[in-house]
């Protein structure tokens, strides 16, 4: 399968990658530890004194790192210089266009707070006129920029390449959209394109508290996942990995889905399919109903969690309708599906960071890209 390096740097590299490297490594220290001294950064770094001052002064120079003053101590000698991120230095703009009815986006800072919000109706928008909605969503958010943008971080639904093309996209009537690119030309700053479930999981890596095994469920209008195995995402050998929504669940068919095919796990568990079939239904049918969709849910993942070996499973959309019968019924099916003596401690649950977290995987998105933390 396809993967990238591993989110966040932990370790030193070999002599040709070193620089790049122990540069995020420092940075990486300092947001997400806090203020630290220079020996402070070089004991849990490894790095030597002399390579870990010259990287500091890099990066204040670079505007990422300030000074905050001495360190208060008892001990003799000259008290130590402490040093932190300098987290207004620069905003992120993030882009979800999941939605099938608006593109939404804010501006973030560096950790990861939305200091301002914007959208667009897509309005039934496909090809051109679709990719120039994006453009001016992207435009208004850098125009209210009061800090340099670090860069535009984009969660789009489809199928996208390592390279932010968007290959296929059947809702915006996007095929083989160069999307980075059409933002990296037009604003001048570095972008980056991944789809919205794979951002989402990123989102719940640096924010969330994911573990370094996990998949990340999005139920909306469609159904999608993203996968981190070992803190690295997975993206697969033709960049659709965590595609789920058109696997067939069971042999007993089941609704005829959008891609012709029946019983797709879609038909059983979008949002518009559910809310079509709780219409009207009294408190027992309504139960009912949903767990029959988390039980298709746990068919679906079962294989996933067997062969990953994954630790837990995290849920992201409506949970009104996913925490409860649903959510309880895909935990049961899993466990009666999967080896109890390695699985049997899965965890499954809803994602902390609600109708945010798009936006904030794609801020993450820029981070991991531009210095290398999360």
């Amino acid at each position: 399968m396809t993967a990238l390096k591993p989110l966040r740097p932990s370790s030193k590299v070999l002599p040709e990658h070193a620089r790049g490297h122990n540069r995020s490594l420092v940075l990486q220290i300092l947001y997400r530890e806090g203020t630290r001294s220079r020996a402070d950064i070089a004991r849990e770094t490894g790095l030597t004194r002399v390579t870990v001052s010259a990287l500091v002064a890099e990066l204040i120079a670079d505007g990422l790192v300030v000074e905050l003053g001495q360190r208060e101590e008892a001990r003799p000698g000259k008290p130590a210089t402490l040093l932190d991120l300098d987290r207004s230095a620069f905003v992120i703009v993030g882009l979800d266009l999941s939605d099938h009815s608006l593109f939404t986006g804010a501006l973030l800072d560096l950790d990861g707070t939305i200091i301002a919000r914007a959208e667009i109706e897509l309005a039934g928008s496909t090809g051109d006129e679709a990719v120039a909605k994006v453009v001016a969503l992207a435009r208004e958010l850098v125009d209210r920029a009061t800090a340099p943008v670090l860069g535009i971080g984009v969660g789009s639904p489809g199928i996208v390449d390592l390279d932010g093309v968007v290959l296929s996209a059947p809702n915006l009537g996007w095929q083989g959209v160069e999307l980075r690119r059409v933002l990296s030309d037009t604003f001048g700053v570095a972008a980056l394109v991944a789809n919205d479930a794979n951002a989402a999981v990123l989102a719940e890596h640096s924010f969330g508290g994911a573990h370094s095994d996990a998949m990340l469920i999005t139920i909306g209008h469609g159904v999608g996942a993203g996968l981190l195995v070992g803190g690295t995402p997975l993206f697969g050998s033709r960049f659709a990995a965590g595609e789920i929504g058109h696997v067939v669940v069971g042999t007993d068919g089941g609704a005829v889905c959008a891609c012709g095919k029946q019983g797709c796990l879609e038909t059983w568990l979008s949002i518009p399919n559910l809310i079509a079939r709780l219409e009207g239904a009294d408190a027992r049918e309504r139960d009912v109903a949903l767990r029959e969709a988390g039980e298709r849910l746990g068919i679906a993942l079962a294989p996933v969690v067997g062969a990953l070996d994954l630790s837990e499973i995290i849920l992201s959309g409506p949970p009104e309708l996913l925490d409860g019968p649903l959510s309880a019924a895909t935990l049961e099916t899993l466990r009666r599906r999967t080896m109890a003596e390695f699985h049997g401690s899965l965890a499954l649950r809803m994602t902390a960071l609600g109708q945010d977290i798009v936006l904030r995987g794609a801020a993450v998105m820029v981070l991991s890209g531009q210095l290398g933390v999360s």
